[in-house]
């Protein structure tokens, strides 16, 4: 496995592989757990050649959020991916993707207002900066990203068909722990009793699932949510919306035949956790 912090070494290693073949990429953020493992794995298999990003993206950061403190482990990182199999792991610095204030940024017309792209002013601008960046350098065959941000992955499916990047988005499930909780790199920062309450997210969705044929409008999912709060004393919600999940755009109706997905995100103490489920399937 080969390892590379600057943009003109890595560059030059991938000039160097076949031009036909399958090329996987997989961005992160680092403290990889088994969720990215999963993607990883999948890229592993499907792939001739397989690269990890690892760059916590400083643009889709909030001014109040956690960008210094978020999780960091390089070197759990790169012996986990190593053991998995990967080719090549890109490490740069910020300087590196950012060697000048950036003086474009992207409007993302329907797809990002709400959900995160409401909820965290900026942050999908900052994931479709770095993307299209990572995209640029890697030029991947296919690129894998994790369904648990949805909303990121309908953004970015729209970004390479926009783009016309030459690449096809793989999107894979969300990984859970045994209990239900969607695996995220934040989770190391939850107390006892917040991790507990953190099933919120999980045991509410599937409620709704597992209900769903009961309720007859949006206002009573979101009701049934609000219920659930008082057994959680230590969550805080941020939003819960039912959309259409090609289109994520609100539902009048649901129950005659579209696509309808519920997502969810929480506070627990200043660490936001978010989930996602469909429930007509």
């Amino acid at each position: 496995m080969q390892v590379f912090p600057r943009i003109s070494a890595f560059r030059a290693a991938r000039k160097k592989l076949p031009a036909d073949a399958r090329i996987g990429l997989v961005p992160t953020m680092g403290a990889l757990h088994r969720g990215h493992a999963s993607l990883v794995k999948k890229s592993v298999a499907e792939n001739d050649f397989t690269i990890v990003s690892i760059f916590v993206n400083p643009t889709q950061f909030g001014p109040n959020e956690d960008f210094e403190q978020y999780p960091r482990d390089l070197d759990k990182d790169l012996a986990l991916l190593d053991e998995l199999g990967v080719d090549m792991v890109f490490t740069p610095s910020t300087t590196e993707i950012y060697p000048e204030t950036s003086h474009f940024y992207f409007e993302i017309h329907q797809l990002a207002d709400r959900l995160c792209g409401r909820s965290r002013p900026g942050h999908m601008n900052g994931v479709v900066q770095v993307v299209s960046i990572l995209f640029h350098l890697c030029e991947p065959t296919h690129a894998y990203f994790g369904l648990k941000d949805y909303q990121q992955c309908r953004i970015i499916e729209h970004l390479i068909r926009e783009l016309h990047f030459p690449l096809k988005l793989v999107p894979c499930s969300i990984v859970r722990e045994a209990d239900g909780l969607a695996f995220s790199s934040r989770n190391v920062y939850l107390s006892a009793g917040q991790r507990r309450d953190a099933l919120f997210l999980y045991h509410t969705l599937r409620q709704l699932k597992k209900n769903f044929a009961q309720f007859q409008t949006v206002d009573e999912l979101q009701a049934f949510v609000q219920a659930q709060l008082p057994r959680y004393p230590l969550v805080k919600l941020d939003y819960f919306e039912v959309l259409h999940g090609k289109t994520l755009q609100p539902l009048t109706e649901l129950h005659n035949g579209e696509h309808v997905h519920a997502f969810l995100a929480a506070f627990l103490g200043q660490t936001r956790l978010i989930d996602n489920m469909r429930l007509d399937k």
